[in-house]
C-alpha cells in the first residue's frame, strides 16, 4: 500500500507493475527478462527499481524463498483507481463527469463501450 498520494507509481513503475500483474509472484530475473525484451532495461536498473518500488510500498519481497520472490503488492484495479482519482482531483477540479466527457470527446467509442456508459449512466440515475 502506498503511504501518500507522492508515493503514486511513475511511469516506470507502472510498467513494472503492470509485468508482475502479468506474471504473479517473480524472480527479479524473470520480471528483468520481460522488461529487457520490451525496453532493453539494464539488470542493475530493474534491481534498483524494485528496491525503491519496495520503499513505496508498491512491492513485496519474500525473502525465504532463493531468489527472492517480487510480487505487486496493490492490485492493477487498486492502482488504477488511485491514479484515477488523483487525475480526477489535480486536473478536473473534482469532477469525474468532466474527466469523463474529454475521454469520450477525445476518442471514439466502441458501440459495445457506448452501451456500458449508457448501463453505468442508468444505474447513477436509479440510484439518485
Amino acid at each position: 500500500m502506498t503511504r501518500s498520494g507522492t508515493n503514486q507509481p511513475t511511469a516506470v513503475e507502472l510498467e513494472m507493475l503492470g509485468v508482475m500483474w502479468d506474471l504473479g509472484p517473480s524472480p527479479v530475473r524473470e520480471i528483468h527478462s520481460e522488461l529487457n525484451a520490451s525496453k532493453g532495461t539494464n539488470y542493475s536498473t530493474t534491481v534498483k527499481m524494485l528496491s525503491v518500488m519496495m520503499q513505496k510500498g508498491l512491492v513485496k519481497r519474500d525473502e525465504d524463498k532463493r531468489p527472492h520472490i517480487y510480487r505487486a503488492a496493490i492490485s492493477r484495479r487498486r492502482a488504477g483507481k488511485s491514479l484515477m482519482k488523483d487525475l480526477v482531483e489535480k486536473v478536473y477540479e473534482g469532477s469525474a463527469m468532466s474527466l469523463v466527457l474529454q475521454a469520450l470527446s477525445t476518442s471514439s467509442a466502441t458501440p459495445e463501450e457506448i452501451a456500458e456508459a449508457r448501463r453505468l449512466l442508468d444505474n447513477l440515475e436509479d440510484r439518485q
